[in-house]
């Protein structure tokens, strides 16, 4: 099992609390297959300060400082996968039943605050199944749950109704979210201090 020197990490590392460090500090978040996946540490500001050109060009983009976070994972990152939903969590589930594989679900719900994509069972799932992260445009609900799932996850809010089971959507396709277009396959970088998107994995 890999080893973390506490003290060689980074400052904005050592600031967490430890409980809430993973993929993206010292603490193994989330499976791929039977096997805790390890990342080494960062920050988005940081990453921001490192990359002035990327950010010029557009290839590095901050999301809009509207989504709250939730889930036991402040810090995480991986490869996009997106989805596009409206008040309809049919997809999502069967994106999360699949392996993650240390992947971030991107869920475009359309800003909808009538009903949630992701409640406690998928958050559960997407743990189990390797997920780093869930991104969702849109609410969630069961959030003591979801709190206590070894993911992370952002939403822009909370709601206690569930969605509707129509199985409509759209799989793999470009998502406008937070002011951005977020492509499947590109990067994403989530802590603290917000969400970045990334054409390229960077070298951090």
């Amino acid at each position: 099992m890999t080893t973390y020197v506490w003290s060689r990490l980074s400052p904005f590392v050592r600031a967490l609390p430890r409980s809430s460090l993973c993929r993206g500090g010292v603490r193994p978040c989330g499976l791929v297959g039977q096997r805790k996946v390890f990342m080494s540490s960062f920050a988005t500001a940081e990453v921001c300060d490192a990359h002035p050109s990327h950010l010029a060009t557009g290839d590095l983009r901050a999301l809009a400082p509207v989504f709250k976070i939730y889930g036991q994972c402040r810090a995480f990152s991986g490869p996009v996968v997106t989805l596009k939903v409206f008040e309809d969590n049919v997809l999502v589930r069967d994106r999360l039943e699949s392996k993650g594989e240390g992947r971030v679900l991107v869920i475009d719900g359309g800003g909808s605050m009538r009903c949630a994509l992701v409640g406690g069972n998928l958050g559960q799932l997407a743990q189990n199944n390797g997920w780093a992260g869930i991104v969702v445009n849109g609410c969630i609900r069961d959030v003591d749950e979801i709190n206590g799932c070894d993911i992370g996850v952002r939403a822009l809010a909370s709601h206690p109704q569930k969605s509707n089971k129509r199985g409509v959507g759209e799989k793999n396709v470009p998502v406008h979210i937070g002011g951005t277009l977020i492509h499947d396959g590109e990067w994403l970088y989530a802590d603290s201090d917000g969400i970045l998107v990334s054409t390229t994995e960077l070298s951090l």
